[in-house]
């Protein structure tokens, strides 16, 4: 016989699919924009490997805390997650929240993750449009 709570834990109500698909689809347009920068020569090659590499770093970290929390084991520290999802990871730390249901309810950990996607944004952002920046691009190898 079917476990009953299982049945409610494993239920999902319209508007919680719809923030799972709205946040799929973002980290997915992100990084296909990402790729289309690339490809069309606007952004190196190493940036998008960066993202997604980072990005499978961070969903594996976010899989391996949500083991270790239904094992009742050690655990990443917060800190941790927050550091990946900064370095490039967000995209993945995102998708990870959202199909893994790991750490997407706590409010304190979502108000310090989209400090860090917002964070590695504008600095992505800063990259390609600040006159600033221009020689970190001509080094980068950005047109």
């Amino acid at each position: 016989m079917p476990n009953p709570a299982f049945r409610l834990e494993g239920a999902k109500s319209n508007r919680g699919q719809t923030r799972i698909n709205i946040s799929l689809i973002l980290a997915a347009a992100f990084l296909l924009l990402l790729a289309v920068s690339a490809f069309s020569g606007k952004l190196p090659y190493a940036v998008l490997d960066l993202y997604l590499i980072a990005s499978a770093v961070a969903f594996a970290a976010y899989a391996l805390d949500k083991s270790a929390a239904k094992n009742n084991q050690w655990r990443i520290k917060e800190s941790t997650l927050h550091l990946f999802a900064l370095a490039c990871g967000w995209p993945g730390a995102l998708a990870a929240q959202r199909l893994l249901r790991h750490k997407s309810k706590k409010l304190s950990f979502q108000i310090v993750f989209w400090v860090t996607a917002l964070l590695n944004c504008s600095t992505l952002g800063w990259l390609f449009l600040s006159p600033d920046a221009g020689a970190l691009r001509s080094f980068l190898g950005m047109a």
